[in-house]
């Protein structure tokens, strides 16, 4: 037997996941025994996919869309700073405006500006690990994933060293949009990050195309002034897009890193032994333990799937954790092994298709660089302390993370 309720088909046997609850956990056993049971589930905010077959193939499908939009007004958002901002965003552009808008960013976020920048992330890792080796306790977020992937952010844009601390918590406060479900004081902490760091970057800008230097935001006012096609309003959005993604994602993603190490310290020992598996490894703790926790979709049309109706409008949600953990694509898919290698079986936090994410590049050259710098300056990382975290839905990891080092077997 179904039933039909808020346009979509479903089987009266169809699992339940409270995902808004703050103490939702994408590795629960219920969410196990709900992905056994079915590809997807039902929630408070729209349909849950579990698997990976079907995360993967929907990620890539062209009946659904990003309505950004819809998305903020389904959270009560109909206008100001964060409308202002997310709305016109290249992540809810689809098409040939996606593609001119992309396009732009492409031809100055280069992988050989990426690779430019390793050097710089090797060194700016190797001193905060040395400071870390020299008092063997930190607040990990504090001291190195907070640090590294602002400066490594400020010195590919081209902002001063002096505007760290500020562009910090502007940065840590915006990615915080995709959890605007959990309500409380999260709209407040967008609104005003976003009010400050649109400021910033447009007398950014403006400095830029006066003295144009050798960093990404002044290739970006170089090539939307001989492109004609991007406005200034439109470059100015990319540029805080780009801001607050190379942040706030990878600074949450080294978190999740040590947490995954602390609970399986052989890992550790076995990277610090083997630093060649440092891109293994990488992948392996982005499967395992992801920063981004869903991916967003909207029904663009009416149409069936896996003999479900969705109607036009649905919102879905792609359960990135769970998916990547999925035992019909990945052998012991709940098992954290930075040996095990998982070809054919793409990360989905980082989207599919025209939408793949385009800092994905240097995400994974910053973590490359990163934790084999840890692991062989450091023993296996010990939580020393307890745990809160960031909300289920959106980019997720600890708020802060007390560790200490043990010593190397």
């Amino acid at each position: 037997m179904s039933t039909v309720v808020d346009g979509v088909s479903k089987s009266s046997d169809v699992p339940f996941l409270n995902i808004v609850d703050p103490e939702f956990d994408f590795t629960a056993s219920s969410v196990v025994e709900a992905q056994a049971k079915s590809w997807y589930a039902d929630s408070p905010i729209g349909l849950l996919v579990l698997r990976y077959a079907e995360a993967n193939a929907l990620l890539r499908d062209q009946r659904l869309d990003h309505n950004g939009k819809r998305y903020l007004e389904m959270n009560g958002v109909f206008d100001g700073p964060i409308y202002d901002w997310f709305v016109p965003m290249i992540v809810n552009h689809d098409g040939a405006d996606h593609h001119r808008l992309r396009g732009l960013v492409g031809k100055a976020f280069t992988p050989r500006m990426v690779n430019g920048l390793r050097p710089f992330m090797r060194a700016k890792a190797e001193q905060l690990a040395d400071e870390l080796a020299s008092v063997g306790v930190c607040e990990f977020i504090a001291d190195f994933g907070n640090p590294l992937p602002l400066a490594v952010m400020c010195e590919l844009l081209g902002v001063p060293a002096e505007d760290y601390d500020t562009f910090r918590v502007w940065t840590t406060d915006v990615g915080l949009v995709f959890s605007l479900a959990h309500g409380g004081d999260i709209r407040a902490r967008v609104e005003a990050a976003l009010v400050g760091l649109t400021g910033y970057v447009d007398a950014l800008m403006t400095a830029k195309a006066a003295a144009p230097g050798d960093d990404l935001i002044s290739a970006l006012v170089v090539a939307q002034r001989d492109d004609g096609r991007v406005s200034r309003a439109e470059l100015a959005n990319l540029i805080v897009t780009l801001v607050f993604a190379a942040h706030d994602s990878t600074r949450h993603q080294l978190a999740n890193a040590m947490v995954a190490f602390a609970r399986h310290p052989e890992q550790w020992n076995l990277l610090s032994a083997r630093p060649e598996l440092a891109d293994q490894a990488v992948e392996e703790v982005m499967r395992w333990i992801p920063s981004a926790t869903t991916v967003r979709r909207f029904a663009a049309q009416d149409f069936d799937y896996q003999g479900l109706h969705i109607a036009k409008d649905t919102f879905i949600m792609i359960c990135v954790t769970i998916a990547q953990r999925d035992p019909r694509v990945f052998a012991d898919g709940a098992r954290f092994d930075i040996t095990a290698v998982r070809k054919g079986s793409a990360l989905l936090q980082f989207g599919a298709g025209p939408h793949h994410c385009l800092g994905a590049a240097l995400a994974r050259a910053e973590m490359s660089e990163a934790l084999p710098v840890l692991a062989s300056r450091l023993g296996p990382p010990v939580v020393d302390g307890p745990l809160t975290w960031r909300p289920p839905i959106g980019i997720h990891g600890p708020n802060a993370l007390p560790l200490r080092f043990g010593r190397h077997d």
